[in-house]
């Protein structure tokens, strides 16, 4: 199985630019096409929240329309900067955001590796939770099959050094620890929020960051730096099960120069 993940894509709407500065549509437009162009076609796509920027019925309509090329089945999670009701309503087909009990939370089976999708949206707040109820659905979930497993989120479940955002970033990353710990067949948790490559050990498995399709974040790691943002390339992951261990490949958008052996001298 191979699986893509593309993150914050913070969309705003056509003609105009997120933060002043960011043409995020045209941006997500180009990873698009990157990944329809790659060599081996990825089984599903993971979309691991921040999915438009101010989480307006407009935004998540040009989201559905830039996705629409990708021919397989694409699996959205929210982020802070995400309206669950407002991605509900753009997506009607997609009747697993239906999720429950409010939360868009589900699972998918149809593949060698089952994709659980976490909700970890506190409405008009930066940061992210996994309430007992969240919790205690993923227990569940993640014990109804011992086959592996990639929990995807949106909020990363560890501490990076990137201090403010370390401020606003999964509460209480511990109560999902225990859960974790309990369940081995959990491969990967995989996550968005920092715009940037970063690994951890957790839980007795990995959890990992994915950079955005959009602009990244400055890597600053001095105690109490401010959030920057950088043009650094934008990029996916794509991760790839090959039937024993879940490998990780990070894929930049940008296009450049390449050759095979044959054209070495």
């Amino acid at each position: 199985m191979l699986l893509c993940q593309i993150s914050d894509p913070h969309l705003v709407p056509e003609g105009t630019l997120a933060y002043g500065r960011v043409d995020t549509p045209a941006m997500l437009e180009r990873a698009v096409r990157k990944i329809v162009a790659l060599p081996r076609r990825p089984d599903a796509v993971v979309a691991t929240g921040d999915l438009t920027d101010n989480a307006t019925a407009a935004e998540y309509g040009l989201l559905a329309e830039l996705l629409s090329p990708l021919d397989m089945p694409v699996f959205l999670a929210v982020g802070n900067h995400d309206d669950r009701r407002a991605l509900q309503a753009a997506f009607p087909q997609h009747r697993h955001l239906q999720g429950e009990d409010g939360f868009v939370q589900y699972v998918i089976d149809d593949f060698a590796v089952r994709l659980v999708v976490l909700d970890t949206l506190i409405p008009n707040a930066p940061g992210g939770e996994l309430c007992a109820h969240r919790l205690q659905w993923l227990d569940r979930t993640l014990g109804a099959s011992d086959r592996p497993t990639v929990i995807a989120q949106h909020h990363p479940p560890f501490v990076t050094g990137l201090t403010v955002m370390d401020r606003i970033t999964l509460a209480s990353p511990e109560e999902e620890a225990a859960v974790v710990r309990r369940h081995p067949h959990v491969e990967r948790i995989i996550s968005g929020h920092y715009h940037r490559t970063i690994h951890a050990r957790f839980a007795g498995t990995i959890a990992s960051v994915c950079p955005s399709v959009a602009h990244q974040l400055l890597l600053n790691l001095r105690p109490d730096a401010d959030i920057g943002f950088a043009f650094e390339p934008s990029a996916f992951q794509l991760h790839l099960w090959n039937g024993s261990e879940l490998v990780t490949h990070t894929q930049v958008v940008e296009d450049f120069p390449s050759w095979g052996s044959r054209d070495w001298p």
